[in-house]
């Protein structure tokens, strides 16, 4: 049968964030979607009768059925159901964000659903305390509350929005349809930021939560890679040039370890993160004080109470209306941090596969390009990279926010904040599972490195080769100039002719280097220093103690690219 979904959208400062009036969660096609008063009937095709939205998957989990044209009907003033044309998902934009690149866990923790579902928790809690340090409310008015937490009558919100133009109040007025008997204690002494800054804090933590286990994810690949390749020698670059040789091992802690400084970022984040807790239209606590007759004991504790209620140890100790949005900022910059990390190690690697030595994935049935059969393009880590510079960017939304907030609050910040939170995780999801996914895939070319390395080692061994002339007696300047002589004349044969380099031809042809033996000099194991114990001391002190620290997060698999 058709199970009805309202796609609704408000537009007041406080309407909801997905732009559909409902949780993602719910709706697989419409992150965006817009289609007022109409009435979608989906079939499911399983039989199943469920009074309102059914849980299914998003974006490559999706059942073909969610692509279908839906019979779209409205229903009457009288409870009759109308036909009435409306608009296809396809018809409209959708966030791809959603639809194609985060998972459907970060997907939830933004939704409608689990925003205003915490909004009615957060109205339980704070009666709850109430009621706990003496005010007149009932445990019948408190169960009412709690049974009606996530049934959700978003058609009836949507409807209030459009008559009060105020996101809070028209929750607030659902909510009380719903609970009749709590009608009259919902929001008590409250102001709007109590359940929207508290819930998005709360979204704020578990998302940093999924970011902190995708990270470790990630360091563990790239820690395995690092592991396999410790030894491997490969031509190091500095302003994208030939230089002193490393090894691919060593290269790979160097992403590595740019994640493990996010993950610490990440964790400090979670750790200083705290609760607005209940504060009052200026953050002043006026209606409360009011509320418990000037006890200023009973305030403080109410605040605590609601703190601990919703799982928060500690409240910021002072705010206007809303937390400071320096917290927003401080996050974001952190999600931008992981976004700097992966575009670094993206766009290495594409430059390595464009030197054919490394390359990302590449599906069974993966077509490079739509008119070069043979290409292999970078397609995840070019994906990887652009999806970061997203992130990087985002960062500056919550920068700029932080920066214009007048006096206790303006409401310019509210609009933007629905934007950059949720895109920023997201994104940040996104880039990370690609990041997993390519780290745990990567193909090494090992006679390719090696014929590049050999390529250039002739000119990398020159300077041991001078040293080793200046032991046997020679002079170290005639030597030097020689040297360069015979370096600029193989260089100027291998760019201009083509052909290969000949300079340890060269210097064996030159009396002045008879005593050094030059077949050394090509054994590129000679020029890596302690690369390999390096990566064997980075896996052991700073690889080892994440991986003991989060070995519950380790033993998941690792999610899905979906495109």
């Amino acid at each position: 049968m058709g199970i009805p979904v309202r796609c609704t959208c408000g537009g007041s400062g406080g309407s909801s964030a997905d732009g559909t009036g409902h949780a993602l969660s719910d709706l697989s096609f419409a992150s965006s979607s817009r289609v007022d008063e109409a009435v979608w009937i989906w079939r499911t095709g399983t039989g199943t009768k469920q009074e309102r939205f059914p849980r299914v998957a998003i974006g490559r989990n999706a059942p073909s059925w969610t692509h279908r044209r839906p019979i779209a009907r409205i229903l009457s003033a009288g409870g009759g159901v109308q036909e009435r044309s409306t608009t296809l998902a396809q018809d409209v934009y959708e966030n791809p964000l959603i639809s194609r690149y985060a998972s459907r866990r970060m997907a939830v923790i933004w939704s409608a659903q689990k925003k205003h579902s915490t909004w009615r928790r957060l109205w339980v809690a704070l009666a709850e305390s109430q009621r706990e340090l003496g005010l007149d409310i009932s445990q019948e008015q408190i169960d009412e509350m709690r049974a009606a937490v996530d049934d959700i009558d978003f058609d009836k919100a949507a409807e209030y929005e459009r008559q009060l133009r105020h996101d809070v109040m028209a929750h607030v007025h659902t909510f009380a349809d719903r609970c009749p008997k709590a009608r009259g204690i919902i929001h008590l002494g409250a102001t709007s930021c109590f359940v929207t800054d508290n819930s998005e804090l709360i979204q704020v933590r578990e998302s940093l939560d999924l970011v902190r286990s995708r990270l470790v994810g990630v360091i563990d690949a790239l820690a395995r890679f690092a592991e396999r390749y410790r030894d491997l020698p490969c031509l190091g670059f500095t302003h994208l040039q030939p230089a002193q040789p490393t090894t691919l091992g060593k290269r790979a802690t160097l992403w590595c370890y740019d994640l493990v400084l996010d993950l610490a970022e990440i964790e400090h984040r979670l750790a200083t993160l705290k609760f607005r807790g209940v504060k009052g239209t200026t953050g002043t606590q006026a209606s409360f004080l009011a509320l418990f007759d000037g006890d200023h004991e009973k305030v403080q504790r109410l605040d605590r109470l609601v703190a601990e209620r919703m799982g928060f140890e500690e409240t910021y100790p002072v705010t206007g209306q809303t937390y400071s949005r320096k917290v927003d900022a401080q996050v974001l910059a952190a999600l931008s941090g992981i976004g700097q990390s992966a575009h670094k190690a993206g766009t290495d690697l594409r430059i390595l596969q464009h030197r054919k030595e490394v390359e990302e994935p590449f599906g069974e049935k993966q077509v490079g390009s739509s008119a070069m059969a043979y290409k292999r393009n970078p397609m995840r880590a070019e994906r990887m990279c652009s999806l970061a510079r997203f992130a990087i960017n985002l960062a500056a939304n919550a920068d700029q926010t932080a920066a214009t907030q007048w006096m206790e609050r303006t409401l310019d910040d509210s609009a933007n904040r629905r934007l950059a939170l949720p895109q920023a995780f997201l994104a940040v999801d996104a880039v990370l599972i690609l990041y997993r996914n390519i780290a745990d895939g990567l193909v090494v070319y090992p006679e390719v490195i090696r014929k590049h390395l050999q390529e250039e080692l002739p000119f990398l061994a020159t300077e041991e080769i001078l040293m080793a002339a200046v032991k046997a007696g020679g002079d170290r300047q005639e030597l030097h100039e020689r040297i360069r002589v015979h370096s600029q004349e193989a260089a100027r044969r291998v760019k201009e002719q083509g052909l290969p380099n000949d300079l340890l031809d060269r210097l064996a042809a030159d009396p002045a280097f008879a005593s050094v033996d030059l077949s050394e000099a090509l054994d590129a194991r000679r020029f890596i220093g302690r690369a390999p114990q390096q990566v064997d001391e980075f896996l052991a002190d700073v690889v080892a103690p994440i991986r003991r620290r989060y070995s519950d997060v380790l033993s998941s698999d690792a999610e899905d690219v979906r495109v």
